[in-house]
């Protein structure tokens, strides 16, 4: 490798690049991150007698001594580089000689930190690569596990935040980027997995709030609470998946209903008010999305429960005109109601119905909350909202056919004419 002239760094200076020091130096640094990313360890033996081991390698720009290098300038500790590019012998060889894995780089980011945040896609999400390539992902995805595994062993802190302003533990870094295969290995090494960030939020309310089902059923595997609620607004994780799912359209409704099914199955209570006593289905019923409001009702969602502000489910319905065009689901929200309560604590009706074209339906709709309902109404509905869909076919088997009837077989459609 060639030293590096005066002229050269004087030029690199004017380009407004650091300046470096010149000659055997410069050479040293290049010649130590080329070791470490080709994973010469007797290089990097040899090299580290003439260089601190926690001290910055600086690279010149558009340097071309080594098929590796940046062709911009950069400083970088030696372990950060051999854990950011996945060189398992490299992070190994640095830790056995005294690196500190635990040592920031300007942006309040230790090794573990650098690692989750470069870690390598996984060859499953790119399913028109070749074999060769396959392999190539594969393997470098098992060489990132091996370097996570090395400095676990080696005395990272699995817990440690990033020292900025969102604090995240290395779980929430890995929510946030989806790798989705560290988190049960953080977990194995004592990472906490209910632990919060700034925003009061555990990576399982992040992963729910990402729609990510894969890992929300990970940590759920790790011992998150399921029904840990976010310190500043009450919500659950369950919610806070309602609320995103409710907004998507397409194979992202289909992925969100999955994922708050799986908080579901694993004990998510459903009727978990927040600070503002909203739940699930008040979120659901105000985004309109048939598909979550069912799975909802399904698992036993109260659709008479009431918000601080004195809203119910069927009042953030009624507050989106593009829900009001869904009559089979307003007309099923409706025969759930009992009492149809239709304004808040203020007495103010909601904003869908209050548009000129919904006059009739406005109109209609004051008179069912007006209406007194027979005392067997009363009863089918009770019985409908308790048992849901969720059980009704059980129940078929213990009522009498007729009744039964009555109560799942209705046309609610009369509701609105």
């Amino acid at each position: 490798m060639g030293n590096i002239t005066k002229r050269g760094s004087r030029e690199l200076e004017g380009d407004g690049a650091p300046s470096l020091v010149e000659g055997p130096r410069t050479e040293l640094h290049t010649e130590l991150y080329a070791a470490i990313m080709r994973e010469d360890c007797t290089a990097i033996q040899v090299l580290l007698s003439s260089h601190p081991i926690n001290q910055p390698v600086t690279i010149l720009a558009n340097s071309t001594s080594h098929r590796f290098l940046s062709t911009q300038t950069q400083s970088i500790m030696p372990i950060h580089l051999a854990a950011k590019y996945c060189k398992a012998q490299s992070l190994l060889c640095l830790l056995e000689h005294g690196a500190d894995p635990e040592i920031r780089d300007s942006r309040g980011l230790t090794t573990l930190h650098l690692m989750l945040l470069h870690w390598p896609i996984s060859s499953t999400m790119w399913t028109k690569l070749g074999n060769r390539t396959q392999r190539t992902l594969t393997n470098t995805q098992k060489d990132a596990v091996r370097c996570l595994l090395i400095l676990c062993e080696h005395g990272a802190h699995v817990n440690a935040r990033v020292d900025d302003s969102n604090k995240y533990s290395p779980l929430h870094l890995a929510v946030a980027h989806g790798t989705s295969p560290v988190l049960s290995i953080l977990a194995q090494k004592g990472a906490q997995v209910n632990a919060t960030n700034e925003s009061s939020m555990t990576p399982l309310h992040m992963a729910a709030e990402l729609l990510n089902q894969e890992m929300t059923e990970m940590l759920i595997a790790c011992g998150a609470n399921v029904n840990c609620a976010v310190s500043c607004t009450g919500s659950t994780a369950l919610k806070l998946a309602v609320c995103t799912a409710s907004s998507k359209a397409g194979r992202l409704l289909a992925a969100g209903v999955s994922c708050i099914h799986s908080l579901l199955t694993h004990g998510a209570t459903v009727n978990a008010q927040d600070h503002e006593g909203q739940t699930a289905i008040h979120e659901a019923c105000f985004g309109g999305r048939e598909a979550i409001i069912n799975l909802l009702l399904e698992y036993e969602a109260n659709v008479n429960i009431l918000t601080r502000n004195g809203e119910s489910p069927i009042y953030m319905y009624l507050q989106h005109s593009s829900n009001l065009r869904d009559r089979v689901l307003l007309t099923k929200l409706l025969y759930c109601s009992y009492p149809l309560r239709l304004t808040n604590n203020q007495g103010a009706l909601p904003a869908g119905i209050m548009l000129p074209e919904f006059h009739l339906l406005r109109e209609t709709l004051i008179k069912l909350s007006q209406k007194l309902l027979s005392l067997e109404d009363i009863c089918k509905r009770v019985i409908s909202n308790i048992y849901g869909e969720k059980h009704k076919h059980h129940l078929k088997q213990l009522l009498p056919v007729k009744m039964w009837n009555s109560i799942y077989c209705h046309d609610s459609a009369y509701l609105l004419k």
